[in-house]
């Protein structure tokens, strides 16, 4: 899964209007943020063969530290906690912390059974990588609804709060298809490299969300909705 987990990030939006784009990007793809570190460091292993399955040419042999369920879920407190110790949000806080763990919900749905429940534990995986067709249409569906949510919810103050949002969505479009039918990477350290990059859309959410603010239609129905963004330039996000 690659779009549905930054659909995710979008839609929470809607569940905690005062915590950052940024902050929630970070927490949907935390796994995979860390997981590249991993690869890096030798704890955690990944072979490339190509045809293994429709959709994706990976075969994660060992990420007990990154994806096993009940690190995820060790990882889900600790980002939870972490982000109501800095911010006093408590709803924030747990949209942070489900966020972070709907990582491995998402991820069982396609990935085949190499998921496991703990380290050395039963592996699981539903295995939908095997169809690409189900898989493209999993992943716009779930692109395009938590796109739907964000836009519907939050409106831009200016050009870089329209247009920096759009421009999130399209490369991340892009980057999906090109991995998605481009050809397989050559090897696993050249998988972790190009994992790293991904952690632009963290600082990219951030901005993109401080030049948009909660629709006031919406917020005058939800009193819990604060505006997203701050005219203090100098201020942290939520």
């Amino acid at each position: 899964m690659f779009l549905g987990h930054y659909a995710v990030a979008f839609a929470a939006k809607r569940a905690a209007p005062r915590t950052s784009l940024g902050v929630l990007v970070l927490a949907a793809e935390w796994l995979d943020e860390i997981w590249p570190v991993f690869l890096l460091l030798g704890w955690e292993r990944v072979r490339i063969v190509p045809g293994l399955m429709a959709a994706s040419p990976m075969d994660f042999e060992h990420y007990p530290i990154s994806h096993s369920l009940l690190l995820v879920l060790g990882w889900s407190a600790l980002l939870g906690l972490a982000y109501f110790a800095l911010r006093r949000y408590r709803r924030g806080a747990w949209v942070v912390a489900l966020v972070v763990a709907s990582h491995w919900v998402l991820d069982l749905l396609v990935h085949r059974p190499d998921l496991p429940l703990w380290p050395g534990g039963p592996r699981l995986g539903l295995g939908l990588w095997n169809s690409l067709p189900a898989t493209v249409v999993l992943e716009l569906g779930f692109f395009g609804a938590g796109l739907w949510i964000y836009f519907r919810f939050t409106r831009a103050l200016d050009r870089i709060g329209s247009w920096g949002a759009w421009a999130m969505a399209a490369l991340l479009l892009v980057i999906y298809v090109a991995s998605s039918f481009g050809p397989p990477p050559p090897d696993a350290r050249s998988v972790a490299v190009a994992s790293l990059a991904l952690w632009i859309f963290v600082p990219w959410g951030w901005w993109v969300d401080r030049h948009r603010e909660v629709r006031g239609d919406l917020a005058a129905a939800n009193p819990a909705a604060a505006r997203t963004t701050s005219p203090v330039p100098h201020q942290f996000p939520s």
